[in-house]
């Protein structure tokens, strides 16, 4: 990586569970980049005090632009990405996106690749809540022929979706599958739950090739994502585990993911 694409500073959308952890990471690693703002919509003046007056707080992407920072991260959901990646790309700025399955919806992943080689910048995307990327990475070099990835959570994980209307999630005993299809139907139809589906399918087989299975399970204490590759070459089996984050449909390991993506920005020794 050349001394100009190494971030020496960064900037966060979203200051919620997954923001807040990750300007603390940013804020104790002295090798990460340095963060000089954050877009913030709902309770600002909660942000700026917590985040201090090295910090600019800003509500619309014009001003976090008007910033410069070498890289923005994305902590806020699909909504926010689908709302701002395309003017930061535009603009020249990195982009980490969390939410993934914002790249399901039918010509995003195009348009804003599309963007980001006009300005030379980048759309990232971190591992989140999952291990084994770089396994499958290989294997799809080698021919991958089969990717199943499984995401199994407490029942409250799944309130407020469409998974409400297929099981009783309050009257559950035993695990119920109550999803199995394509990578991009899921993404699409569970933004809150299913951006990793859409992380594993672009890691693999893609969108409409990667099969997902959604699970409730009401004698699980965390979430657990799981995957499953064939290939030419052999097999991969990953599984990560641990406990939920304040928001319950996403993981407490997700924030740390991205502290340790960021920092890989940055730094002149990369793993």
């Amino acid at each position: 990586m050349s001394d100009r694409r190494r971030a020496a500073t960064a900037a966060i959308i979203g200051y919620g569970a997954i923001g807040r952890v990750l300007a603390a990471e940013i804020a104790r690693d002295p090798s990460a980049p340095r963060l000089v703002g954050a877009l913030v919509r709902s309770r600002p003046d909660e942000a700026r005090a917590a985040l201090g007056p090295s910090v600019a707080v800003v509500s619309d992407v014009e001003a976090l632009v008007a910033l410069r920072p070498d890289i923005v991260v994305e902590c806020a959901g699909q909504e926010a990405l689908l709302a701002h990646a395309g003017r930061l790309l535009d603009a020249g700025i990195d982009v980490m996106a969390i939410a993934t399955g914002a790249l399901a919806s039918p010509g995003v992943l195009e348009d804003w690749t599309a963007r980001a080689r006009r300005s030379g910048a980048r759309l990232i995307a971190p591992a989140g809540a999952i291990a084994g990327l770089d396994g499958l990475g290989a294997h799809k070099r080698a021919g991958l022929e089969r990717v199943v990835y499984t995401s199994t959570k407490p029942p409250l994980a799944w309130k407020g979706t469409p998974a409400e209307d297929r099981v009783d999630l309050d009257g559950l005993r035993e695990a119920a599958v109550f999803f199995d299809g394509s990578a991009r139907e899921a993404a699409l139809a569970y933004p809150k739950n299913a951006n990793l589906a859409a992380t594993v399918a672009l890691a693999g087989l893609g969108l409409d090739e990667t099969r997902v299975r959604l699970v409730a399970d009401p004698a699980a204490t965390g979430n657990t994502g799981r995957i499953e590759a064939t290939s030419a070459v052999g097999t991969l089996l990953v599984e990560n585990a641990g406990a939920a984050g304040t928001n319950p449909k996403t993981s407490a390991s997700t924030a740390y993911s991205l502290a340790w993506a960021l920092a890989n920005q940055s730094a002149h020794f990369v793993i």
